[in-house]
């Protein structure tokens, strides 16, 4: 008898699992399989499962039995079906993204994932599956598209983030972790944020605001921070071959991009190699013009060399900018080994390098009826990443999470400029090594979570020039931009912060940072400049802090208050600028400069409902001490000396600034109905020097912007309408001495512009895509903010995407 019931029993568990359903879940628009995907009963019987990594799961017959299935994943709209509808769709389940994900992941606020709800700072979040729907150019683009972040240009081959009215060297670069801001990260207008290709990127993070505790020196305004793609493993002894690749056209830069991607698997290592070549034409700008614009941005003429003369050509079309085009060159390699699940081991090689760049505005300056420049071009910019992660996961009593990351940065870059008309090239080139090290820990005690580290850098910087003669070919040595003998910066710093869960609704957070910098420069060759003193050092120490607190009081409800504060410590280019003179004016070196300081309180409140419409404000004020800026000063008890034949005025960089900022950033997003949503984002901040006769312009301070979209999700399509807008700059709140280069501004100012855009993106199959964009429809004529090159115009961009 029990033999005969154990084969009933065996009988009825066969015929359930030959009864078991299987299911998939994919993405609607791109049909990507969706991996984690919690299917559960909605009448009670607590039955669940989730999809694999093939996006499948199985329906046993608890699930099968119940009335209502119901699907939920994060960062999509959930969804109930009945067995009925599941059939009818063939056990083929498609979820639409949501346009505001509650439960969103970041890792830059703190270096170990959080959830982003719970961070008191704002935070901006750009996924991999957003950087592909993009298909932008280069990574300043990027940052560009995303409406809160405005960016500078002064050539095509570039592209300087502003945040919050900090620009340059006061915004902080990071990659994998490593930071990329170095010794001679200028104050001015940088391009370097180009030598990140965005196509390997697997999500981009935009940090407002100081953050210095986490990060160190050159946070004044915030953090831009990168994650490339990691090498995925196989799933038990299989190898994993996969890859992908696409080619992009667009008609305004005339560009040209081809990408491939390998990844290589097995069961404890892989490997990932990427590589994108984009070549670039001139660009071409929108020929409907404001009249305000007046003749800003016509091009009438162009510079040439024909039979050994320097000659102003015509431009058969005005609206071209001649020259602008270049050719740039990124490769990843990474390899990972991952001997158990707490351990892991990442070698990152990353590699950027371009052709020559022009730099366009100085090429359009003039000199009486003259061009000014024949020639003033960027040489290859060269970044050279080399780093290895040890990432441990295993709970020990000093750490449940910690992270080690070592690296080694190479970075080359050159200036080259000649008169019209005249035969000597100037050539400056600088050449950095960086080598870096951190360590980083987080450990949770109850409701206490604390992350702690160090970290340490070097910089060596050597810098060489020299003078050409185009037609001798004669070479003489010129005074090198940075010190001759070499300089060098170092660093040491510890953090801790510390996040404590009062209740589930009340989360405060802390931090503190003690960061050491050092710098050391050695003059040798005195020919140019024998005045100075044989060598310069600084040393400087700076404490940071800050403290916030989250409210989740329910019912969508969010509140945040955040106080923070930020240093910069001088670099060499802060000291340098001694060898960047004009005739009657010399710049000494000042080694009892000093960091700049920020002070920041924000205030943000968001209210969810339904989890279909998000609304947040976020307001802001900043105090900027000890700003550094370039005044007359004594040399020797002189305010003047005799340098190269001509007496001429002695200035200095000192810490005499003192400005304040305030702002805000709005923003809503809205799924109005299960394919259609919309979002919106303004922007606006105010800045202004404090001085004794009346406050000037700050300068860096963009004007009100912000981005509005439509966006559409059906089955295999998906479709944005957006518009990008800036309000007027008005002459008087430009900076007279700074970098707003208000010489390429109209009379009154950069007048307001809008454009109007459409981007789609069909799947053709679930591993072929088609990306067709129309950008600034218009052909609307704008330039950016301090730009000293005019923005596209109508620009057709055609993309093809490919996956294995």
């Amino acid at each position: 008898m029990k033999k005969l019931l154990g084969l009933l029993f065996l009988l009825l568990i066969t015929c359930q699992i030959g009864l078991a359903q299987s299911i998939k879940v994919v993405d609607k628009t791109t049909l990507q399989p969706l991996v984690g995907v919690v299917i559960s009963a909605k009448n009670g019987n607590n039955a669940t499962t989730t999809t694999d990594a093939t996006g499948m799961a199985t329906l046993d017959i608890g699930l099968q039995q119940a009335e209502h299935l119901q699907f939920l994943y994060v960062g999509y709209q959930p969804q109930t079906l009945t067995p009925k509808q599941l059939q009818t769709l063939n056990y083929h389940v498609a979820l639409t993204q949501q346009s505001h994900n509650l439960n969103e992941v970041v890792v830059s606020a703190g270096r170990f994932t959080q959830q982003q709800q719970l961070v008191p700072q704002q935070v901006e979040v750009l996924s991999r599956r957003e950087l592909e729907f993009l298909s932008q150019p280069t990574t300043a683009d990027v940052v560009q598209q995303t409406g809160k972040v405005l960016v500078q240009k002064s050539q095509m081959g570039g592209g300087s983030p502003i945040i919050r009215g900090f620009e340059a060297n006061k915004v902080l670069l990071v990659v994998d972790g490593v930071r990329m801001n170095n010794a001679i990260y200028r104050g001015g207008h940088l391009q370097n944020i180009i030598t990140l290709d965005n196509s390997m990127l697997d999500r981009a993070e935009v940090v407002f605001g100081p953050s210095s505790v986490v990060y160190g020196s050159d946070a004044l305004g915030g953090v831009l921070h990168f994650h490339t793609l990691q090498p995925q493993l196989a799933i038990g002894k299989e190898k994993l071959i996969s890859g992908s690749a696409f080619t992009r056209y667009a008609t305004a830069p005339n560009e040209k991009t081809v990408h491939a991607q390998l990844n290589y698997g097995r069961q404890k290592w892989g490997s990932l190699t990427s590589i994108t070549v984009s070549d670039f034409g001139n660009l071409r700008q929108g020929k409907n013009r404001k009249s305000s614009y007046g003749d800003l941005g016509i091009r009438n003429f162009y510079a040439d060399r024909i039979a050994g003369r320097d000659t102003m050509l015509a431009n058969p079309n005005p609206n071209i900018q001649r020259p602008t085009g270049y050719t740039q060159f990124d490769v990843l390699q990474k390899v990972l080994f991952k001997p158990s699940e707490n351990i892991s081991h990442t070698l990152n090689m990353q590699l950027s390098t371009s052709t020559d760049v022009p730099r366009y505005d100085r090429l359009t300056e003039f000199s009486g009826d003259k061009l000014k420049y024949a020639e003033w071009y960027y040489g290859p910019q060269e970044r050279l990443l080399a780093a290895y992660t040890l990432g441990l996961s295993r709970k020990t009593s000093f750490y449940d999470e910690a992270k080690l990351i070592t690296a080694y940065q190479r970075l080359e870059e050159s200036r080259h400029n000649r008169r019209f008309n005249k035969s000597n090239l100037s050539h400056q080139t600088e050449q950095v090594q960086v080598y870096s090290l951190n360590a980083d820990l987080s450990k949770s005690i109850n409701l206490h979570r604390l992350q702690y580290g160090i970290e340490a850098t070097h910089n060596d910087v050597n810098s060489v020039a020299t003078e050409e003669n185009i037609v001798t070919g004669n070479v003489q040595l010129q005074p090198t931009r940075y010190p001759d003998a070499g300089s060098s910066m170092h660093s040491a710093a510890a953090y801790l912060t510390h996040t404590w869960d009062i209740k589930p609704w009340l989360i405060v957070n802390q931090g503190l940072r003690y960061s050491y910098v050092g710098l050391d420069a050695e003059f040798e060759d005195k020919t140019f400049f024998p005045f100075l003193a044989d060598e310069l050092q600084q040393r400087n120490y700076a404490l940071s802090g800050n403290a916030g607190v989250v409210i989740l009081p329910g019912n969508g409800w969010r509140f945040t208050a955040l106080g923070s504060t930020g240093f910069r410590a001088p670099n060499v280019d802060d000291l340098s600028k001694v060898f960047d003179s004009t005739p009657g004016n010399v710049i000494v070196p000042n080694p009892n400069l000093k960091p700049e300081h920020t002070y920041n309180l924000e205030a943000s409140v968001s209210k969810s409902i339904q989890q279909r419409l998000h609304l947040e404000l976020v307001g802001y004020y900043t105090w900027y001490r000890d700003a550094i800026t370039t005044q007359p000063v004594l040399f020797n008890g002189q305010d003047s000396i005799l340098y190269n034949g001509q007496l001429s005025q002695v200035t200095a960089n000192v810490n005499a600034g003192k400005a304040y900022l305030y702002g805000y950033s709005a923003s809503l997003k809205a799924d109005i109905t299960n394919a259609l949503s919309l979002s919106s984002s303004l922007n606006y901040t105010y800045g202004r020097i404090e001085q004794s006769e009346g406050d000037i312009p700050l300068d860096h301070v963009p004007p009100l912007f912000g981005r509005t979209s439509i966006n559409l999700q059906a089955k295999r399509l998906r479709a944005e309408f957006f518009a990008l807008y800036n309000g007027a700059k008005k002459l008087e709140d430009y900076n007279p001495n700074g970098e707003d280069n208000i010489k390429y501004a109209t009379p009154q100012g950069m007048p307001s512009w809008y454009t109007l855009n459409v981007r789609a993106a069909y799947q053709l199959t679930p591993d072929l895509q088609l990306q067709a964009a129309l950008e600034n429809i218009t052909d609307r004529y704008y330039r950016v903010f301090a730009s000293g090159i005019s923005a596209p115009g109508r620009n057709f961009i055609l993309t093809l995407r490919g996956r294995f």
